[in-house]
């Protein structure tokens, strides 16, 4: 009987062991990279009441309106959704504001081809596992490292530290409650994977230090951020000049989609050529003055969603400065300029259909109403490298070219 009890002591040892190694090793696989990104990826993808296969390779998930990433955070857990703006820059906001009964409209992402959302859902880009892999941690992934530009301060040591490089329009010295602008669209070639080419708007609040608040939207070329060299449009905010807060487009929580046929992080198309067919895309932020969030229209037909006011300090109440224009990461790689392009990757004096532009620049004022900017300032830290050149007529109004090829004899 002894030994009977014995051997079933050591037999229950064994189960027991054998359970302890088994949720050691559990725990040890949660914990190691690929289980981090399981993880991740469970929350930034969300559950799809369809699925649409690009012809880029893209999934684009359509989600519930009410499940999308905005509402992991927790003040808006509760939210109610505000499904459209209470007023708009040209006057009252109504229907035909956005485009609804407006007939066929225009193909302006890749994914289209694919089919459409249905109502009462939001397009989203599908994360997958190597966007995460290629990011520097899954921490920072869908973040920038680096702020917005600052016109007032050039600090030339910078130059040579494998930073970022401008070519922008500016407006400052005044209360903004949003800004408007047509950006022609261009695919410019990017040398090194973790650079990046850009043209977007921001909307700036507060200092240049550790409290700047920024919206910003146009399209970019990631091939970090996205794994390819295609134009996407593209959206990022922050309230704390990009240390914790903010994200690209909705890949955290913050902005609240109601659109369901632009998703963003998508491929624009079509695109411009050199000396060819040329497309440009229209982008307008504006703060709402009734309920204080910030809206974001993309063309004339497309409401997309907004920021929540409650998710920054000095934009709570207005902008400060508002800038136009390109950025690409100069990672300096054997300590030569980068040859990544900013813009049509040519520069500002080549004109129309060679280099790219910004037209109808326009901001809005305390009266809701948009109006041509005054004392428009240009900025760029290395104008052999990317410049820009403004403009005014009668057609494009307040305008501006800008860009150039990076490295050159010029350009070193």
């Amino acid at each position: 009987m002894a030994t009977a009890r014995g051997g079933g002591g050591v037999g229950w040892l064994v189960v027991v062991v054998a359970v302890v190694c088994l949720s050691c090793a559990a725990a040890t696989a949660a914990r190691s990279p690929a289980g981090r990104a399981h993880r991740h990826l469970k929350r930034l993808n969300k559950p799809a009441v369809k699925s649409i296969e690009s012809p880029d390779g893209d999934i684009i998930d359509c989600v519930h309106i009410s499940h999308q990433p905005a509402f992991d955070h927790p003040f808006l857990k509760n939210h109610t959704i505000q499904m459209r703006p209470n007023y708009h820059p040209d006057g009252l906001y109504d229907e035909s504001k956005s485009g609804a009964g407006g007939g066929e409209k225009p193909m302006v992402q890749l994914w289209h081809q694919g089919g459409k959302c249905p109502e009462d859902t939001v397009p989203i880009r599908r994360t997958k596992r190597d966007d995460l892999l290629r990011a520097s941690s899954m921490r920072r992934y869908g973040k920038k490292r680096h702020p917005a530009p600052n016109p007032m301060s050039v600090d030339p040591n910078l130059l040579n530290e494998g930073g970022h490089q401008h070519a922008i329009a500016y407006v400052q010295g005044d209360k903004y409650y949003g800004a408007k602008a047509t950006i022609n669209v261009w695919a410019p070639k990017i040398e090194q994977p973790n650079e990046f080419s850009l043209s977007q708007l921001w909307i700036l609040g507060g200092s240049f230090g550790e409290d700047l608040n920024s919206i910003e939207a146009g399209w970019q070329v990631s091939p970090d951020l996205y794994g390819d060299n295609n134009t996407r449009l593209f959206t990022y905010w922050t309230s704390d000049a990009y240390q914790a807060t903010g994200c690209y487009n909705v890949l955290c929580a913050g902005f609240v989609q109601i659109n369901s046929d632009i998703a963003m992080g998508a491929s624009i198309f079509p695109i411009s050529s050199y000396s060819g067919s040329q497309y440009d895309i229209s982008i307008m932020i504006w703060k709402d003055p009734k309920e204080g969030n910030w809206w974001m229209q993309f063309g004339k037909d497309y409401v997309l969603g907004y920021w929540p006011s409650f998710l920054f300090s000095y934009l709570g109440d207005s902008a400060s400065m508002i800038e136009w224009g390109g950025e690409v990461v100069n990672s300096q790689l054997d300590g030569v300029h980068t040859s990544t392009q900013m813009g049509s990757g040519h520069f500002p004096e080549e004109g129309f259909s060679k280099s790219s532009y910004f037209k109808n620049i326009q901001v809005v004022d305390s009266t809701n109403n948009l109006k041509a900017p005054k004392g428009v300032g240009t900025f760029t830290e290395q104008s052999n490298c990317y410049d820009v050149q403004n403009g005014n007529n009668a057609d494009w109004g307040t305008y501006f070219y800008y860009g150039g090829p990076g490295r050159s004899s010029n350009c070193p």
